[in-house]
């Protein structure tokens, strides 16, 4: 089978486990699978299994005549590749479930778009302190201060200053799969992910 699976970001929530302690928790959609494309080494240069994930009104054309010519009736959101886990025979068309891939327990790793927020500074940004309020510089307490010596002469490349803050790829590792529920297809994943609610997350096994 394949090695993580696609799900849509849900709520928060917390359990209880079974020692008595509580555990935040995301709850996420999943749906199943379908099997777009079967790479192998002999003709694409290594082995992967593309997946479609998610549905939309419309497809770009070029898409759209690729799935005609496989036969398959979809409007998929997108299309992403993952590594065989196993040797299970996999075809063009198959549908994969998610009990088939994750089970509660597994110690997987989350990557989504974090949310975006925008122009920031450098206390929102980075976690800098904010400067003292007396010296004569009320209005200057948010303000990053000193950005560099005589020497070197200019801003060192890296410098951590204001600027866009959000919206880049973030990948959380160490997560659990807590519960796998194919009949309200849910599952539960350990702590919180990147992401606002509605968007994509790549769940990988690790």
């Amino acid at each position: 089978m394949i090695s993580g699976f696609i799900a849509q970001k849900g709520s928060m929530t917390n359990i209880y486990l079974e020692n008595g302690s509580r555990v935040a928790a995301t709850r996420c959609r999943v749906s199943p699978l379908i099997v777009t494309q079967v790479k192998t080494t002999e003709k694409d240069g290594y082995q992967s299994i593309q997946v479609a994930y998610g549905n939309r009104k419309r497809q770009d054309q070029s898409t759209s005549r690729k799935l005609n010519k496989l036969s398959l009736s979809l409007t998929p959101k997108g299309f992403k590749e993952f590594t065989r886990a196993t040797d299970d025979p996999l075809n063009v068309g198959d549908s994969i479930e998610i009990d088939k891939v994750l089970q509660p327990g597994d110690s997987i790793a989350v990557t989504a778009t974090s949310k975006g927020h925008g122009f920031a500074g450098v206390i929102k940004r980075w976690g800098f302190q904010r400067q003292p309020v007396t010296g004569g510089q009320s209005d200057r307490v948010r303000a990053p201060g000193s950005i560099g010596a005589q020497t070197p002469g200019k801003v060192v490349k890296g410098k951590k200053m204001p600027g866009h803050y959000g919206n880049v790829t973030k990948t959380i590792k160490g997560l659990k799969i807590l519960k796998v529920d194919l009949t309200s297809k849910e599952i539960l994943i350990s702590g919180p992910v990147p992401g606002h609610l509605g968007s994509w997350l790549v769940v990988t096994k690790l």
